[in-house]
């Protein structure tokens, strides 16, 4: 339980001393004769010195190391931070390839749409200046060729598949570059176990060789294009990753300062690949929701200023009273329908219904001839009985006779 504090602790500890020295040497190298922007390299420095320690854990792929790895990094202050480039490059990555895979798939599905729904997408959903710019090719084309709609067709091809070829293409690069990082630890990581100062020089000169040739790779993009592209704009310049020096690489160990070094330059690759991928993956991104939908937008707008002219010409801010005269119909028709329809029926009702009820209390008979019918009533029923009681009587003397 007390293994994280003290690495924790000596994470701190190392950080202060190793990056105070560093920042005061750069600081140092600072001179107005070098013509460099001095508030550009104070930033860079406070970007790459204040990395390790705000590093905030997000979501990401483990590396390929052995579960115990932790332990061989608690005393290890150097190895602690190749672990955290380690991780930085892998996170980054992951990152990048998230938002490719997000901008292919709109393009995708736009590409499985039927050619009608590809050229409303030409027009209709890439802006006021591409809607206008295509009604025009559309018109010039239909008047002069008669065929504006199969070039329109075409072209929104042309416009879909060029950026799935691109994104594509830019995914597989760094898939590729991933997946050779993970191959990279997984060979060393025996080793790092073992004993974590000695692999650590060839480790970070494979990974800046992996950076190399994911430069030879991407860093074409801007020679490539073709002369009728349809992505507005200019690339970038080529991707330059700096080359780690062959300093002590065929030795044991490196010193502190050239790991310090190391991790830094693969920092500022790291950095360098993140803003070249950032810039190319802008230009052949997703329409942004605004400017899909600004035509409903638009229409949307322009009903609301109708609506909101309308009142505020029949208003009292320009001396009409038409809409308090229209406020005062519709009360005085709500208030009549209410007293013909609903009100007056409810209380025909009432009336109704109280009326009945007095007929039936008026109705009532009074006391002395509920008791009269009473007494009537019990007469009949002695009657009844005595004549029932004879004709038992009369009936029992005859079964008597038969039986004798």
């Amino acid at each position: 339980m007390a293994g994280p504090p003290q690495k924790g602790s000596l994470d701190l500890q190392s950080l202060f001393s190793t990056y105070s020295n560093y920042l005061w040497k750069r600081v140092s190298g600072f001179l107005p004769s070098r013509r460099v922007n001095f508030l550009g390299k104070i930033s860079e420095i406070f970007h790459q010195t204040t990395r390790y320690g705000s590093r905030r854990p997000t979501p990401s792929l483990p590396l390929p190391l052995p579960s115990n790895f932790l332990d061989c990094f608690v005393d290890n202050a150097e190895a602690s931070k190749v672990f955290d480039v380690l991780e930085d490059i892998v996170e980054h990555v992951i990152l990048n390839l998230h938002n490719i895979q997000k901008n292919l798939h709109f393009w995708q599905s736009r590409a499985e749409g039927s050619n009608t729904r590809k050229v409303y997408f030409l027009i209709f959903e890439r802006g006021p200046r591409a809607f206008f710019n295509g009604t025009v090719q559309l018109l010039r084309e239909c008047i002069a060729e008669g065929s504006g709609i199969q070039n329109l067709c075409h072209s929104a091809s042309a416009h879909i598949y060029e950026r799935i070829t691109f994104l594509t293409s830019l995914r597989y690069y760094l898939a590729t570059f991933l997946a050779q990082v993970y191959m990279e630890i997984d060979r060393f990581s025996e080793e790092l176990v073992n004993d974590p100062s000695k692999p650590l020089p060839m480790l970070l000169f494979t990974i800046n060789g992996l950076f190399s040739k994911l430069e030879a790779s991407i860093g074409h993009f801007h020679a490539v294009r073709r002369s009728d592209s349809s992505v507005e704009g200019s690339y970038s310049l080529p991707l330059m990753f700096e080359k780690l020096p062959e300093v002590n690489q065929e030795g044991s160990q490196w010193t502190d300062c050239e790991t310090r070094d190391a991790i830094n330059l693969i920092y500022g690759n790291l950095q360098k690949l993140d803003s070249y991928v950032n810039i190319l993956v802008s230009k052949h991104k997703k329409p942004r929701k605004l400017t899909l939908y600004w035509m409903h937008y638009t229409c949307g707008i322009i009903g609301i200023s109708a609506c909101s002219i309308w009142l505020l010409k029949h208003s009292r801010f320009v001396g009409s009273s038409d809409i308090d005269n229209w406020i005062r119909e519709a009360k005085d028709s709500t208030a009549g329908f209410w007293n013909d329809h609903v009100e007056q029926p409810l209380l025909s009702i009432r009336d109704e219904l109280f009326e009945t009820f007095r007929k039936r209390h008026k109705g009532v008979m009074e006391l002395e001839e509920v008791q009269l019918t009473a007494n009537s009533l019990h007469r009949m029923l002695l009657t009844f009985s005595e004549q029932i009681t004879v004709k038992n009587i009369q009936r029992m003397l005859q079964t008597k006779k038969c039986w004798k």
